[in-house]
């Protein structure tokens, strides 16, 4: 497997299947990441997401689990600047036609602010953003 040209940050999907370890070569792009930079990171927004998900599903194991992920990871806040951009983006998709989602566009903001590759299997929702680069781990 080729190493990874940058660090990455991950969209919420990405996560969940980290987590979850069914798909094998999201398992395999996972560890090589982790053997070549230490620790994921993702955004504060990713991580309400998978708790608001796991409490409404009263998923106390998988609650627990996430938590030592937590601990493995590195949580990007939401600031003035990450906000900022979000708003940026959001103008640009409302003028262009894209989904104006705020979790969406505050993931997206929050990889551009910090110089990160947005590793996500949703790529169409990002597309439309020239500044971003995606990466899919679903994929050789």
């Amino acid at each position: 497997m080729t190493p990874f040209s940058s660090l990455s940050l991950l969209d919420t999907d990405m996560v969940s299947e980290v987590m979850k370890n069914k798909n094998i070569i999201v398992g395999k792009n996972a560890r090589a990441y982790l053997r070549q930079f230490g620790q994921f990171a993702f955004s504060a927004i990713t991580r309400y997401e998978v708790i608001r998900g796991l409490k409404r599903k009263s998923a106390t194991l998988q609650m627990l689990q996430f938590q030592d992920f937590l601990r493995h990871s590195h949580v990007f806040a939401i600031n003035d600047e990450v906000l900022d951009c979000a708003a940026d983006l959001w103008v640009t998709a409302s003028h262009g036609g894209h989904s104006c989602n705020d979790a969406d566009l505050i993931i997206a903001a929050t990889a551009l602010e910090h110089g990160r590759v947005l590793v996500t299997g949703n790529a169409d929702h990002f597309s439309w953003i020239p500044e971003l680069t995606v990466e899919n781990w679903r994929g050789p």
